[in-house]
Parts: structure tokens; C-alpha cells; sequence
């Protein structure tokens, strides 16, 4: 039993007082969607009602006569209908075949790579490139590198890929960022961590340090009595959001450790056995935490 054929209106999506233009533009879109090269799932026969639709209801004289007959008309217009629709499909063949002979050139890849402070600030750089054809000239181009960069980020610059065939536009520059290692900084986030190292007597009696961040050095107060692994917020001394002075930034966390002397003088020595005494550690007293500072001052002012 042959299906039963659907109203040609309904089948294009348009309104019955559509215009001709935009018959046309349906027409277009759908046969795009639907051609067998693309949609090949139900073996053509959208695209076939479609173009049917079209033959039908762009041309005056049979839209006239399916308005007032409906699909009766058909039989009259059939033969003219299936050499439009005929030419229709042969008309998207050959776009389909012009495409496919114009094909986009493939993407290239670059790795950049900057330095922590560049990637944390900001940067452009310049770099060279391979000549696109043989015997061609070396491309420069210059790169901006964002504020915050991470590693392994993506830039991506259209159309400085390899060329395309037959005319089309060349592929895209994949440009990877690659952030060198710092020798004392570490990233985490917005925050930058650090370590450093104090002696045995500034963690005791405390003391006024400079200390590298990525903007210099900055000054930070131990206090007395800083245990080994604390950590300290210098704030606003992170990676920047965003460009420009006034942009909220992370911080710069530093992790303390304390050092511990492997080889003492007699003078040392001495001086650790007295704190040692006076810390109560032989009798089981412990001391109060001011009385022990002043005494260990007092022992090293000697």
C-alpha cells in the first residue's frame, strides 16, 4: 500500500502564505539537513519529499494548482515535477563534490614556553615559523601570552595552519604553553608556595627575614617560637586574575622548616646543655615559655 503523501507545506515548514523567498530558504536548509550524503540513515527519502515539496510549490503555476486541488493535481505536473526535482538533486551533487574537493588544511602545533614569572604577568613573545610552501619565506608572529597562563593552556591562532586544498582556507596554530620549572616557587591555583629554611635561633627568639616572592623580596616577621612546617600568607602576592595593578591576586604561602645543627662548637654545645637544664628536661620542671626565651637570650648574649 503506497503511503499516503504529506501536505507539501508541512513537509517544508513553511506557512501557506509563505513567500517565494521564503519557500526557497526552507527548501535550502532542509535539503542541506537532509541530503543522502549527509543523512544517509533513511536512504534518500527525505530528501526526495523534499525536493517534490519544492518542485511543487516554487513554481507558480503548480502551487496555484495544488492550492486548489491538493495532491489530486499531481498526475498532470508529475513528469515536470521529477525533472525539477532531478535537476534539484544534481544542483546539490555538485555543491557536495565542490566541497568536498575544497578541504580546510590541517591545524599546527607550537610549543611556547615561558618562564613562572612570565606566565604568572603576562607576556608577547615572537615566535618563527616554517614556510607554508617549499621555498618560501619563515612566518613571524608575535604571541601574547594572557595574564595567569597555566600549563599546557591553548592559544589558538585561526588560520596560520597548513594550507588547504584546491583553495581552502588554511587549518588553525594550536599554540601550547609549556611553563618552565622554578627553581624555588611552585604553583597552586592563584597561590604560590615556597619553602625556606630558618635556623634554630631565629625560630626561638624570631626575627625579621627577606624573603623571594615573585614581585622581590619581601619582609616577614617569624615569631618567637615558630615551630618546624608552619606556614606563612604573604597576601596579594600570588598570580594576578587579571592584567593590570589593581587585579585581585593569590597569595604567596611560605612553608617553614628549621634547621638543626649537625656538628656543635664546645661554646654550642654548652649553650644547648643549659638550655637543655634550664628547660627542665633532666628533672622533669618545665618552665614557663617567657622565662625559657629570656634564658635562651641571655645564653646567647654571652
Amino acid at each position: 500500500m503506497a503511503r499516503r503523501k504529506r501536505d507539501y507545506y508541512v513537509v517544508l515548514g513553511v506557512a501557506k502564505d509563505s513567500s517565494e523567498p521564503e519557500i526557497k530558504r526552507a527548501f535550502r536548509e532542509l535539503a542541506r539537513k537532509h541530503h543522502p550524503d549527509v543523512n544517509p540513515a533513511d536512504g534518500g527519502e527525505a530528501f526526495r519529499e523534499i525536493n517534490e515539496a519544492y518542485a511543487v510549490l516554487s513554481d507558480r503555476d503548480s502551487r496555484n494548482r495544488y492550492d486548489r486541488w491538493g495532491h489530486g493535481g499531481d498526475d498532470a505536473a508529475s513528469s515536470g515535477i521529477g525533472a525539477v526535482v532531478d535537476a534539484a538533486q544534481d544542483m546539490f551533487n555538485e555543491i557536495l563534490r565542490r566541497r568536498r574537493g575544497k578541504q580546510k588544511g590541517s591545524d599546527a602545533r607550537y610549543t611556547l614556553e615561558v618562564t613562572f614569572e612570565e606566565a604568572a604577568f603576562g607576556t608577547e613573545k615572537t615566535i618563527t615559523l616554517p614556510p607554508q610552501l617549499p621555498g618560501g619565506k619563515t612566518r613571524e608572529l608575535k604571541i601574547v601570552v594572557p595574564t595567569g597562563t597555566k600549563e599546557g593552556a591553548t592559544k589558538i591562532i585561526r588560520g596560520e595552519g597548513e594550507l588547504g586544498k584546491t583553495g581552502a582556507q588554511p587549518g588553525d596554530l594550536n599554540i601550547i604553553m609549556r611553563v618552565a620549572e622554578h627553581p624555588k616557587f611552585r604553583r597552586d591555583g592563584l597561590d604560590v608556595h615556597s619553602d625556606h629554611t630558618i635556623t634554630f635561633t631565629q625560630a626561638a627568639l624570631g626575627a625579621v627575614l627577606d624573603l623571594p616572592t615573585i614581585d622581590g623580596e619581601v619582609k616577614m616577621r617569624i615569631p618567637e617560637g615558630t615551630q618546624p612546617g608552619r606556614v606563612f600568607r604573604i597576601r596579594s602576592h600570588g598570580i594576578p586574575q587579571a592584567s593590570g595593578k589593581n587585579a585581585p591576586r593569590g597569595d604567596h604561602m611560605v612553608h617553614v622548616q628549621v634547621e638543626v645543627p649537625t656538628e656543635l662548637t664546645a661554646k654550642q654545645r654548652e649553650l644547648i646543655e643549659e638550655l637543655a637544664r634550664a628547660s627542665g628536661e633532666e628533672t622533669g620542671v618545665v618552665v614557663p615559655k617567657k622565662r625559657l626565651l629570656d634564658r635562651v637570650r641571655s645564653l646567647l648574649d654571652e
